[in-house]
């Protein structure tokens, strides 16, 4: 039987996400419903998608029965409340990254996850990229020795874009594009919390976080480091140094399609797309929703590749960075 899919939102990533979600056989995957705040949003969507069901309201999406489970693609200032109301309503959800604005927010989701028993999962999609999965076998091996250093940067001009420079309705550079450096670092580590971490970064008159560098250090002399900035344009790589060699990421690290092991350079490109996409390597998205598919089949409550736990470090890592950088959300004074 096909996963049932409800789409939560009908902007660029939502619309990105459908376009990989139809590159899977129907009969594993369905979209068939979708809603935004305003109607004639969904029905544009819904027209372009083919989709049968269409609400002007998420509320009305929370109670269509025939929904397996709910892809919240609104932005992370919202996600408290709509992926509290869909758990409330007994559903599953796959909310995109950050899963909340903070550590007190992903509490709150993750109690409520607990509570009524479904399955939840922050959309860390690139974790799920052939080149990741690859990555993580070779450190299983201890193919590279042990891991000393990792390093991550992503920087990519966003303040012309609208709502970029404003503080509760932007993610930053830390929540925007720095977790996907410390989901990385992350996983490298295997969900290890860090001994400490040492931030700087500059701000906007309005109090948004431009450019934040990070130094984090882990037990037994290991250390970790990134950049990323929304205000200049970097190279996007990592790097992961062990006592045996190195495994590089090539740009752009972010959605990983090439490393270099041995110096020998090997590529895993993404699948081909069947229609245009705001962000161009979306449909490594298909991944995700495979991973989804075998949890929900599974009965299991949350990914074992990104397991609550790792949530919750990236979590209270990204709150003591701006605390550090001294970045504030009005979700952190409520």
């Amino acid at each position: 039987m096909a996963t049932r899919w409800g789409i939560c939102g009908a902007g660029k990533i939502s619309d990105n996400f459908t376009v990989a979600l139809k590159k899977r056989p129907a009969e594993d995957h369905q979209v068939v419903a979708v809603a935004a705040c305003k109607l004639e949003d969904a029905q544009e969507f819904a027209n372009k998608h083919s989709i049968s069901r269409v609400y002007g309201s998420y509320e009305e999406l929370a109670r269509d029965p025939d929904i397996d489970i709910v892809h919240v693609g609104v932005i992370p200032p919202y996600h408290l409340n709509a992926c509290k109301l869909f758990i409330n309503a007994k559903k599953n959800v796959l909310s995109e990254k950050s899963l909340a604005m903070n550590t007190k927010e992903l509490k709150e989701i993750l109690d409520s996850a607990k509570k009524n028993n479904v399955f939840l999962m922050e959309a860390v999609w690139t974790r799920f990229f052939q080149a990741s999965v690859e990555i993580r076998n070779l450190l299983a091996q201890e193919y590279i020795g042990e891991v000393k250093m990792v390093r991550a940067d992503y920087s990519l001009p966003l303040l012309h874009m609208s709502r970029s420079d404003q503080k509760d309705l932007s993610e930053g550079a830390l929540l925007g594009l720095g977790i996907y450096c410390l989901q990385f670092i992350s996983m490298v580590y295997k969900g290890e919390k860090p001994e400490s971490i040492q931030a700087r970064g500059v701000c906007l008159e309005t109090g948004v976080d431009e450019t934040v560098a990070v130094i984090l250090k882990y037990s037994k002399n290991r250390m970790a480091t990134f950049t990323c900035s929304a205000g200049v344009e970097l190279h996007s790589e990592a790097i992961i140094i062990g006592t045996e060699g190195k495994i590089q990421v090539l740009s752009p690290m972010w959605c990983p399609t090439s490393i270099i092991v041995d110096r020998k350079e090997t590529e895993y490109p993404i699948p081909e797309r069947c229609l245009s996409l705001n962000f161009t390597y979306s449909t490594g998205k298909r991944y995700e929703v495979e991973e989804v598919r075998q949890c929900l089949l599974k009965g299991l409550k949350e990914s074992p590749v990104t397991p609550h736990a790792y949530t919750l470090l990236l979590a209270e890592m990204g709150d003591e960075v701006r605390r550090q950088v001294e970045v504030v959300y009005s979700q952190d004074c409520q």
